[in-house]
């Protein structure tokens, strides 16, 4: 009788990788060898969509990311340098934040995700807070996703129709650009203040909110928003972090197609230019524009959720100016090849960075959280002839916590005392009333103009990788 045997296996064989290549994902936090900034150097295997999670990582933490370097196909290694400081232009030295970073971005490696999904970064409930540095948790909640044409007062209608249906809401962000709207809320039962499940009662809520997002008085105009999409679903807990909902909302816009507006493309100054790097058969992103936090990651994301894998990248700032560089490909191995895949990266681009960048005065309010509180503020801001352009509203415990970047419909300058007594006498319940005014310059004076010797002084990502990404790969290597 043949006696069976069994396959043998080394059991060193699942380590052999690591113990050649060194460990699936390095993080060093160095405060050392900058004076002014912390350098977070990532060392990792590469997969598809990891750029987009260590940059929504430092993004969560209000990290401002002054300059860096990505390499990510020497071999099947990511390798990455971000020079950050914190919202205070400081660098990092509450230990509690660089253990923070280091277990979030090691977690980010060891998680299985694609470019496509919009929860990237998965945040434990006991997130980490430490003054204004927050990565918020949000609770299990129903979720609503809103596209469509804006008009002036569409936020508080939306607000105020959700409080008809019987809706507390917990958390809502909305954008404003090119005469589109996207809104995500969080909502739960006003009773019960529980998810909202019945299918029923989800479909009449999808109903009422399309019909007034419909609504608009002209409807030949849009571009292409005349069709607004509401969606409801179930939003599990544990999640919820700030950038996650940012990026659903740059995906959202980009679905209703804001980067189109022909009154903006006479006489402009492109922020945006794409070359071809025929050597290694990449195309070359150059970006230049007004430097403002959460810039990497507004880029990043809309590369990543068009589809374009990021193989190298620079990353600086001087004089209040951002300059970035990328060189990518299609997520199928080539090159933009066309004219028109060229244009519509280069709008989307700019779309994209100019989504944050909002011409009015930024009201903050806190006030003890009630249901129907979003409907009275909003109601308040129409009535006084201000335009929601960007909303961020949030629950903390008893309070609510309103962010808004509002404007005058008919084209004034915001009275900001007339509107901060007549907040405070319509609103008794409102706890601070901060009023900031952040008004910006036209669309075309803001377009950087990139001097000679702005020119001189920036070094072109592609002659280092040319001449240094050897040295560059050599510093991450184990």
């Amino acid at each position: 009788m043949n006696k069976v045997c069994s396959p043998y296996f080394d059991p060193d064989f699942d380590t052999l990788l690591e113990r050649i290549y060194g460990p699936p994902c390095r993080v060093t936090i160095d405060n050392e060898s900058m004076e002014g900034c912390t350098v977070v150097k990532v060392d990792s295997i590469n997969k598809q969509g990891l750029l987009m999670e260590v940059v929504q990582v430092l993004t969560d933490m209000n990290l401002q990311i002054c300059k860096s370097y990505i390499s990510s196909d020497v071999g099947s290694w990511f390798m990455d340098v971000f020079h950050v400081r914190d919202e205070h232009g400081n660098k990092l030295t509450d230990q509690k934040v660089i253990n923070y970073i280091e277990q979030a971005i090691g977690k980010s490696k060891g998680s299985s995700s694609s470019s496509n999904n919009n929860n990237t970064s998965t945040m434990s409930k006991s997130s980490y807070s430490n003054n204004n540095m927050v990565i918020p948790y949000v609770e299990q909640h129903t979720a609503i996703e809103m596209i469509g044409a804006d008009r002036p007062g569409l936020f508080s209608e939306i607000s105020a129709a959700l409080v008809d249906l019987h809706c507390n809401i917990v958390e809502a962000h909305a954008w404003s650009h090119n005469a589109r709207l996207a809104c995500v809320a969080y909502i739960s039962d006003q009773s019960t203040l529980s998810p909202i499940d019945d299918p029923c009662r989800l479909a009449s809520i999808e109903d009422h909110l399309t019909t007034v997002l419909r609504a608009t008085k002209n409807p030949n105009e849009g571009g292409g928003t005349n069709h607004p999409d509401v969606k409801t679903s179930e939003f599990l807990g544990g999640e919820g972090t700030m950038t996650t909902v940012e990026r659903r909302l740059h995906q959202l816009m980009l679905s209703v197609r804001d980067f189109e507006d022909p009154s903006m493309e006479m006489g402009r100054k492109r922020m945006v230019t794409i070359d071809i790097c025929e050597e290694k058969g990449y195309s070359i992103v150059g970006i230049e524009c007004k430097d403002r936090p959460r810039l990497m990651f507004d880029t990043v994301c809309t590369l990543t959720d068009m589809q374009y894998v990021v193989f190298h990248a620079s990353i600086s700032s001087h004089a209040g100016y951002a300059f970035q560089e990328y060189f990518i490909r299609h997520i199928d191995g080539y090159a933009l090849d066309t004219a028109g895949e060229k244009e519509r990266v280069i709008k989307c681009l700019e779309a994209a960075i100019e989504r944050r960048v909002c011409e009015g005065v930024r009201l903050e309010l806190c006030a003890d959280n009630r249901v129907g509180l979003l409907s009275d503020i909003t109601r308040v801001l129409r009535e006084n002839g201000l335009a929601v352009v960007r909303a961020d509203v949030e629950t903390h415990g008893q309070k609510s916590v309103n962010a808004f970047y509002v404007r005058d419909i008919s084209g004034n300058d915001v009275d900001i005392e007339y509107f901060s007594k007549s907040m405070k006498r319509e609103m008794g319940s409102i706890v601070t009333l901060h009023v900031k005014n952040e008004s910006t310059t036209s669309s075309s004076s803001r377009r950087i103009k990139t001097t000679s010797s702005n020119q001189t002084s920036h070094l072109s990502f592609g002659r280092k990788l040319r001449s240094g990404i050897e040295r560059l790969s050599h510093g991450f290597m184990p």
